[in-house]
């Protein structure tokens, strides 16, 4: 089973209805490529940003036009900023069955800790990394943090 199609099947056991959408020609690699691909706002792209943080696998939910600050997600969750880490490639594929690039919200064999930040509020409906480069999928963003036991909280950098 492919990336794309595992993503397609979680949607459907958590009751999202967004169906994903995979590109032929279209990379959605970055925030910027998928917000072209599918013709949105930058911000309405979620990107899912993979850290250890002190060993447990965190899931950091941020908009596609805002930095994470590294030292606001330490502190939320309760440890010193240098023990949080992102994970590298070997790390997130093993945790989250997904490439860099294509790591999706949904569908992980191993579930970790799920912080979604604020901005994301501004959109109704964001679209995410569907398992690949070249998919995403769209989902309602208050249905999305629902289902996948998001935390809201502001862990991002002020934009410029």
């Amino acid at each position: 089973m492919s990336p794309p199609e595992r993503v397609q099947l979680a949607l459907e056991a958590l009751g999202l209805p967004g169906g994903v959408k995979v590109f032929d020609e279209a990379s959605t690699h970055t925030a910027q490529e998928a917000a072209d691909a599918v013709g949105c706002e930058l911000g309405q792209i979620v990107k899912t940003l993979f850290f250890m943080a002190d060993g447990r696998a965190t899931m950091a939910l941020v908009a596609g036009d805002r930095q994470v600050d590294t030292s606001a997600l330490a502190g939320l969750l309760g440890i010193g900023r240098k023990k949080l880490k992102m994970g590298s490639p070997d790390e997130v594929l093993a945790i989250t069955g997904f490439s860099v690039g294509g790591v999706a919200p949904v569908g992980w064999p191993q579930q970790g800790d799920v912080v979604v930040d604020q901005s994301l509020r501004r959109f109704a409906e964001v679209w995410a990394a569907a398992g690949s480069s070249n998919a995403v999928f769209p989902a309602r963003t208050d249905d999305l943090v629902e289902a996948i036991h998001g935390q809201w909280a502001s862990i991002v950098k002020e934009p410029e």
